[in-house]
C-alpha cells in the first residue's frame, strides 16, 4: 500500500495555472524588509546584522517565485538555511537571523499546493533537513522543538488540503462538461437524424416513380439516398459511443417553438413572459435545442433561487447570422444562483461555447439575475 501511495505521488503532475505575482506579494516583500530593518536598528541581540538583513531580504525576494517555481525556491532557501545551521553547529557560535525570516513557512504551503509529486518529495527532504539542523544548532528543549516542527510543517498540510479541494472542483467541472457534451451530441444526433431520415424516405419514394422521369432525376435521387444513409450511419456510430445504452432513437428535441409551452408549464408564480422576434426558421442543428435547454435551465434557477420574484422575462431575438437569448427575473439580486459551485452555469457555458457562441450571467442592473447568450444560426464547432 505504501509503495502504491509513493508511486501515485510520483506520477502527480504540477497543479495547473499557478497565479503569478500579485500586489499582495510585493506587500509581503515590503513588510519583511521593513520589519528586518526595524529589528536590526532596534534590537541589540542580532548577530551579524548586515548579513542577517541581506539574508532576510533575499528570502523575501525569493517568495515572489514560490508558486511558479516552488521546488527551486524551496531548495534555494532551505539550502542556505542548512548551510548556516551547519556552520553554527560546527563552530558553536550563536545562531543569527531575524524574526522576519519566519516568512519561510509559506514555502512548504506553496510546495504542496503547486509542485508535482516528485518535486514535493525532493522539497520536503530539504525542509526536514533544515528543521533537524536548525533544532540541533539551537536546541530549545523537546517540547519547543516539536512545536517548532509542527509550526513549520502545518502550512504544508494546508497546501495539500487546498490542492485536493481544487482538484476535486476541477474534476466535478469536467464531469459537468462531459455530461453537457454528451447531451449536446444526443440532441445534434436526434435533430439531424430526424431530417436525414426524411431525406432517405423521400429519395426512396423518388426512385419508385423514377421510371417515368428523366435519368438525371434518378441519379440525383440515388445520390441523395446514398449520402443520407451514410450520414445517418456515421451519426449513429459517433453518438452511440456517447450514449449510456448505445441506442439512437430518432426523437426530435425541443426547440424554440417549445418556449411558449415551457412558459405555460411553469405556472403563475413567478409568471414567465416569452417574446420572440425575427426569423426563427432554418436554424442550425442543435441551435434550437440549445436555446430551449439554456432557457429551461435559466428559468429553473430563477424559480428556485430568485427570492420574491414575480416575473421572468424570456426574450429571443433573431438577427441575420445569430440568435440572442436573454432571461431576466425581478427577484432580489444575488451573487450567484443555486449551487455555489455554479455547475448549472458551467453546463450552459459549455453548451454555448461548443456551438460557437458566448454566454454571460450575473446580477441585473437593478434587480434579479440576468442570463445573456448569443449563438450563431448555424453551429460552429470549437
Amino acid at each position: 500500500m505504501l509503495r502504491n501511495a509513493v508511486r501515485s505521488l510520483l506520477r502527480e503532475p504540477r497543479a495547473p495555472e499557478p497565479p503569478r505575482r500579485v500586489w499582495r506579494d510585493w506587500v509581503l516583500v515590503a513588510g519583511v524588509l521593513i520589519g528586518g530593518v526595524l529589528e536590526v536598528v532596534l534590537s541589540k541581540d542580532v548577530v551579524w546584522p548586515p548579513v542577517a538583513l541581506v539574508l532576510a531580504a533575499a528570502i523575501a525576494y525569493a517568495l515572489l517565485w514560490r508558486r511558479t517555481h516552488p521546488l527551486q525556491v524551496v531548495v534555494g532557501v532551505f539550502s542556505v538555511l542548512i548551510l548556516i545551521n551547519t556552520v553554527v553547529l560546527i563552530s558553536g557560535s550563536a545562531p543569527f537571523g531575524l524574526y522576519s525570516m519566519i516568512c519561510v513557512v509559506l514555502l512548504p504551503y506553496s510546495l504542496l499546493r503547486w509542485a508535482s509529486g516528485r518535486e514535493v518529495l525532493i522539497g520536503l527532504i530539504f525542509v526536514l533537513v533544515a528543521l533537524v539542523t536548525g533544532t540541533a544548532s539551537d536546541f530549545p528543549g523537546w517540547g519547543e522543538a516539536v512545536l517548532g516542527g509542527m509550526f513549520l510543517l502545518f502550512p504544508a498540510t494546508l497546501g495539500h488540503a487546498a490542492r485536493y479541494r481544487r482538484t476535486a472542483r476541477l474534476r466535478e467541472l469536467d464531469q459537468v462538461r462531459l455530461r453537457e457534451r454528451e447531451q449536446l451530441a444526443r440532441e445534434l444526433h436526434d435533430t439531424v437524424a430526424h431530417h436525414v431520415s426524411a431525406i432517405v424516405i423521400r429519395a426512396q419514394a423518388g426512385r419508385a416513380v423514377a421510371a417515368t422521369r428523366p435519368e438525371a432525376a434518378v441519379d440525383a435521387l440515388d445520390i441523395i439516398e446514398t449520402e443520407g444513409t451514410r450520414t445517418l450511419a456515421e451519426l449513429r456510430t459517433m453518438v452511440g459511443l456517447l450514449r449510456d445504452d448505445g441506442t439512437a432513437a430518432l426523437v426530435p428535441q425541443p426547440g424554440v417553438a417549445d418556449l411558449e409551452r415551457l412558459a405555460r408549464s411553469v405556472g403563475d408564480r413567478p409568471r414567465v413572459q416569452v417574446s420572440m422576434s425575427g426569423d426563427l426558421d432554418n436554424l442550425g442543428p442543435g441551435v434550437g435545442a440549445a436555446i430551449y435547454r439554456i432557457a429551461q435551465e435559466s428559468i429553473t434557477n430563477a424559480i428556485r433561487h430568485a427570492r420574491h420574484a414575480t416575473r421572468i422575462d424570456v426574450r429571443l431575438t433573431s438577427y441575420d447570422d445569430s440568435l440572442r437569448l436573454t432571461v431576466h427575473d425581478d427577484g432580489e439580486a444575488t451573487s450567484a444562483p443555486g449551487n455555489s459551485l455554479g455547475y448549472g452555469l458551467a453546463g450552459m457555458t459549455e453548451r454555448a461555447t461548443l456551438l460557437g457562441g458566448t454566454f454571460t450571467a450575473g446580477p441585473g442592473s437593478d434587480r434579479g439575475w440576468s442570463v445573456d447568450v448569443v449563438l450563431p444560426r448555424t453551429a460552429v464547432r470549437r
